[in-house]
C-alpha cells in the first residue's frame, strides 16, 4: 500500500495483480515523506517507509467498533498503522478526511479464473508436495479482492480499479494524470518465479471448477464484466 503526498495518490494493493511490481516501480518515484508498506518477501529495489506508529483511533471506534475490537486494537498495540494488503476502508479511518477526499485512489483487479490459477500456484509453492488443484478446490480459500476496495455495501471506495489484463495501458493513463514519469512498461516482474506453467486457465479448469469460481467471484465478475 502506498500513500504518496508527493503525487497525491493512494494505491490499495490487491492480491495476485502485480501489486508488488507496481510498488517497486513507484518506490523509486515517491518522496521521503510518502508512506510505503513493506512487501513480502522483501525486494531490494523497494524502500518501505513511514508506515508504522500510533494514530488516533477515535474514527475507527465510532465508525465500526466491532471491527476495531477484532483487529484495530491489535494494530494499535503493535503500532501497525499501515500494512501490505490493508483495506481501503481501514486506510480511510487512519488518515485525515481531507487527504482521503483529495487524493486519487486506485487499485488493480484481475480476471477471477486467471487470478485463481495464479493463486493456486502461489499456494502450491508454500504447501506440502503433491498439493493438487483438486486439493485447492476442496478448501474455501479464494483470492477475493473486492473487500479491499469496496465498503460493506459493495460500493467502490477507490476512484478507479485498473485491469490487470491491460495493466501498462491503464497505469499509463493514471500516471499521466498524476504526473509520474512512465515509459509505458513497469519493467519489473516481482514474484513471477512462483509460476512456471503458463497453460491458459481455459485448458486447466473443469466445468465444475469453472462454475465454482463463477459463484465465489460473483461480485467481482459483476463489477468488472469479466467472462470465462
Amino acid at each position: 500500500m502506498i500513500i504518496s503526498h508527493k503525487y497525491k495518490f493512494i494505491f490499495i494493493k490487491t492480491l495476485k495483480t502485480a501489486g508488488t511490481s507496481v510498488e517497486v516501480f513507484l518506490s523509486e518515484h515517491c518522496g521521503a515523506n510518502d508512506i510505503l508498506t513493506p512487501v513480502w518477501p522483501a525486494v531490494e529495489a523497494h524502500a518501505a517507509r513511514n508506515y508504522s506508529g500510533l494514530w488516533n483511533p477515535l474514527r475507527e471506534i465510532l465508525m465500526d467498533p466491532a471491527l476495531f475490537m477484532r483487529s484495530g486494537i491489535r494494530d494499535l498495540y503493535h503500532r501497525r498503522r499501515f500494512y501490505n494488503h490493508i483495506a481501503a476502508g481501514v486506510v480511510r479511518k487512519r488518515i485525515s478526511a481531507k487527504i482521503w477526499k483529495s487524493y486519487f485512489k486506485f487499485a488493480i483487479d484481475r480476471n477471477p479464473w486467471d487470478k485463481t490459477l495464479s493463486y493456486y500456484y502461489w499456494l502450491k509453492r508454500l504447501s506440502p508436495e503433491g498439493f493438487s488443484l483438486a486439493d485447492y478446490f476442496a478448501g474455501s480459500d479464494f483470492c477475493l479482492n473486492y473487500p479491499l476496495y469496496t465498503d460493506s455495501r459493495g460500493d467502490s471506495l477507490v476512484d478507479r480499479v485498473l485491469k490487470y489484463e491491460r495493466l501498462n495501458e491503464d497505469l499509463g493513463e493514471v500516471f499521466a494524470k498524476l504526473g509520474i514519469p512512465f515509459s509505458g512498461s513497469l519493467k519489473v516482474k516481482a514474484k513471477s518465479e512462483y509460476r512456471s506453467d503458463r497453460t491458459h486457465y481455459r485448458n486447466v479448469f473443469s466445468e465444475a471448477q469453472k462454475n465454482r469460481i463463477e459463484r465465489e467471484f460473483e461480485r467481482e465478475i459483476a463489477l468488472h464484466n469479466y467472462e470465462f
